[in-house]
């Protein structure tokens, strides 16, 4: 069988997980269906440094690995990338070997080096929430969402940090073996079933900030505590001893966003949950969450996640399941 070389590029100061979490899917991957090669590559042949400061050995040298004949190309994030993107021989190296290779991955701040290198110019990309007002202003050109765990755009794949990495291999797997190949992986890995690309990134406790003061968080702790609850700003306002005009002005201003957001996306968070670890109709979980019928969690989903409740809970089901 033909191996498909798949070709890990590492510099000082990469984000260990980056490169360990998909390498180790590949390998899952070979010994289920033998015929990707993994190899890793850096400035140097030898240890590299990673942002942690645990080293990895480097295969190879850029100096002496020929470019050509890669299947995929998946280049790390880290720390470092800011210091590797200037790096001219580097980048040339990257260049090269993204012109020919089928596919060109990043993970995390990776895609800083692919774009250095001339290799996503007018695609839509993703990359870590934090480096989003980074790729936007220093690549005008870019379509950037980091909104999406991973995006696809033709041969090019880029996907959030570090666990990221992982959905992004599998569905790389998947891509060419199937999804019963990935499903394997996953559970092999002790992984949720993949999740797909546009699965968004936060949370709750990521995508707004803390409270701040006792009245707000008195608002806050009422709908973790019962997302299905009644939480309309006059409710919220009583439970915060503030008018409501006042406790809108003050919700959005300590955590970011409005109370009807905070409470949706809190339900949304208590109906992922109950779809991941029961068995409950959609139906009863919408209500149950506050979202009322089935129709408007699909749709709250949807808005969200970008997948509807029946894919998520099939993806997400509890791992004692596959047991």
């Amino acid at each position: 069988m033909d191996q498909q070389r798949i070709v890990f590029v590492a510099f000082e100061g990469f984000q260990l997980l980056d490169l360990t979490g998909p390498f180790e899917v590949f390998q899952q991957a070979a010994r289920l269906r033998p015929g990707y090669s993994c190899e890793t590559v850096g400035p140097a042949a030898g240890l590299v440094r990673s942002n942690s400061g645990l080293r990895v050995h480097a295969d190879h040298g850029i100096g002496d690995l020929d470019p050509r004949g890669i299947d995929t190309l998946v280049v790390a994030g880290g720390s470092g990338v800011d210091a590797a993107r200037t790096d001219p021989a580097l980048v040339a190296w990257i260049a090269a070997a993204g012109a020919t290779a089928r596919r060109v991955a990043s993970v995390c701040s990776g895609v800083f080096l692919l774009a250095a290198a001339g290799l996503v110019a007018d695609h839509r990309v993703t990359s870590h929430w934090s480096r989003d007002d980074q790729l936007r202003r220093e690549h005008p050109g870019l379509a950037v969402d980091t909104h999406p765990i991973f995006i696809r755009d033709g041969r090019v794949w880029t996907s959030a940090g570090v666990t990221a990495g992982m959905d992004l291999a599998l569905a790389l797997v998947e891509d060419d073996h199937g999804r019963e190949v990935a499903h394997a992986i996953a559970q092999e890995l002790v992984l949720f079933l993949r999740r797909p690309g546009s699965q968004a990134q936060f949370s709750v406790p990521l995508w707004s900030a803390q409270p701040s003061t006792d009245p707000i968080r008195a608002a806050v702790s009422a709908v973790h505590a019962d997302p299905g609850g009644p939480h309309s700003v006059a409710d919220l306002a009583a439970r915060a001893g503030l008018s409501p005009r006042h406790l809108q002005r003050r919700f959005t201003a300590e955590l970011g966003v409005p109370p009807a957001e905070y409470v949706e996306r809190v339900r949304i968070e208590a109906a992922r949950r109950a779809l991941a670890e029961g068995d409950a109709p959609v139906a009863t979980i919408a209500r149950r969450c506050g979202l009322g019928s089935a129709e408007t969690l699909r749709r709250a989903f949807h808005r969200h996640l970008g997948v509807p409740p029946s894919d998520y809970r099939d993806r997400f089901r509890s791992s004692k399941e596959h047991a």
